[in-house]
This record gives C-alpha cells, sequence and structure tokens, in this order.
C-alpha cells in the first residue's frame, strides 16, 4: 500500500468540503458535549483504521484535559473503569452503528442507549458516527496522510 495521497480532495471539492464540515461542526455543537463526540469519533476511527482521525481527536480529547490514560484505554473500553454508564452505552451504539450493513447487531445496542439519552440524543448520536465514518473512509480511499506538523486549529 502506498503512503503517498491520491488526490488533494480538500481542494476539489470546495462545497462538498464545506457540507462535511458542516455536519462535524452541527454534531460537535449538538446536546452530546463535545467530550463524548469525541470519545465515539475517535473510537470509530479506531476501528476503521484511520491514522488521520485517530490523531486528530486523540488531539482535541487532550485538548479537553481528558487524561491520556483514559483515551489510551478506549479500544478496551468494556473492561477500562475511565468510561460511564452513560458513556458505554454510546460507545455501544457507535461500535454497533459502525458495523453496519456487515453486521447488526444494534437491538442491543439501542435498548441500553435508550437508558440514557433521549430519542433527539440518540439522532445526533447516529449523525455523529455518520460523519466521522463519512471522513473515515474519505481519508482512508484517498490515502490522506497524518501530517508530521499538524495545521493551526486542528
Amino acid at each position: 500500500m502506498s503512503h503517498a495521497a491520491r488526490i488533494a480532495f480538500f481542494t476539489l471539492a470546495p462545497a462538498n468540503l464545506k457540507a462535511m464540515i458542516s455536519l462535524s461542526t452541527s454534531v460537535k455543537q449538538s446536546s452530546l458535549g463535545e467530550r463524548l463526540v469525541e470519545l465515539l469519533q475517535l473510537r470509530v476511527s479506531q476501528i476503521n483504521g484511520c491514522g488521520v482521525c485517530v490523531d486528530m481527536h486523540w488531539r482535541e480529547l487532550i485538548k479537553q484535559d481528558a487524561n491520556p490514560r483514559h483515551i489510551n484505554a478506549l479500544a478496551g473500553w468494556r473492561e477500562a473503569p475511565f468510561f460511564s454508564a452513560r458513556e458505554r452505552a454510546a460507545l455501544g451504539w457507535a461500535e454497533a452503528v459502525n458495523a453496519l450493513p456487515q453486521r447488526d447487531d444494534t437491538d442491543a445496542a439501542y435498548a441500553e442507549l435508550q437508558q440514557y439519552f433521549s430519542a433527539t440524543e440518540i439522532a445526533e448520536l447516529s449523525y455523529a458516527v455518520a460523519a466521522i465514518k463519512g471522513w473515515n473512509l474519505i481519508n482512508l480511499s484517498l490515502r490522506n496522510q497524518i501530517p508530521e506538523v499538524p495545521a493551526p486549529g486542528f
């Protein structure tokens, strides 16, 4: 596999980029809170193997003063004591939605989710997963690389 970017997609389809950024911004401004959104985005990016997004969301959590040990344990969240029941329900939902359509185990995850989130929040969580999965697919398919030095503000 080549480690060179295939195209400079950030400059080639500005209307599409703007729409993706708008979706991502709206997800972060939802009622879920930025920390939970970043945790979900980091976890989905880990599963999908998107290095650019893993790097970005890890850095964002660090900026939010998240404990690095907690962030490091995210891949093993089921065994880690650092996550609340609400966060666990959200992480379970994110993993189940991310696995669609190859695997559909959303019934149990949805039942758990309903204990901690309103219908509006469930919709917001689902948009959060869709947004990061979209970024993961774009970055992976077009071989977007992790920058040595992150762009200012990222």
